[in-house]
């Protein structure tokens, strides 16, 4: 369902999302505190769209029949808290309250284990193509969400994945419009 405007519950859960829970998280650190949003893309296979395949990857249920890569990746436990599909369709994987496992070996700010006290949001997309207005939309208004119910949140604080792994991750790539995202979070 597209989410034009939402909250976030209690248990750490946007209301209006998809819920589909990952197997794959756990909890923070006791004095870990919020403080960074960290920007992924995927596309599964790589650089198609659609399907179910993203959601089965992230519960454990991709299967390695299915597609040559998918043999590659399917013994992998990893998540996110949220994905935005293509047409802005909003999927919720782990609690905000909890651990995703999305960003990796990763440092922000001589930080390592960016897991730990930051939020993962999956784009459906790959490096070389322009994300959709809809994505921009429902990214811009999750952000507002977000930064409004995190207070150690900020705009500073919103990295790709590829400045957190450096070297090791490229994305949200080239093709992903950051002024434009800065510029829909001063609307």
């Amino acid at each position: 369902m597209t989410i034009t405007g939402f909250s976030i519950d209690p248990q750490g859960w946007l209301t209006g999302a998809l819920q589909v829970p990952s197997p794959n998280f756990n909890q923070r650190p006791a004095t870990a505190v919020v403080s960074l949003l960290v920007i992924h893309n995927i596309s599964l296979p790589p650089g198609q769209f659609g399907g179910a395949h993203i959601c089965d990857f992230f519960t454990n249920g991709l299967d390695p029949e299915a597609h040559p890569y998918f043999c590659e990746i399917a013994d992998l436990r990893v998540s996110a808290h949220l994905l935005i599909r293509r047409d802005g369709d909003v999927v919720q994987f782990v609690s905000l309250h909890d651990r995703a496992w999305h960003a990796g070996q990763s440092c922000f700010e001589g930080t390592e284990n960016c897991n730990d006290f930051s939020l993962g949001i999956e784009l459906e997309g790959c490096d070389d193509r322009p994300y959709t207005d809809q994505q921009y939309q429902c990214l811009a208004a999750l952000v507002r969400v977000l930064l409004a119910h995190y207070p150690s949140l900020s705009k500073q604080r919103i990295v790709g994945h590829s400045d957190i792994a450096p070297g090791r991750k490229t994305d949200p790539g080239p093709c992903f419009d950051w002024r434009r995202l800065s510029a829909a979070l001063e609307a």
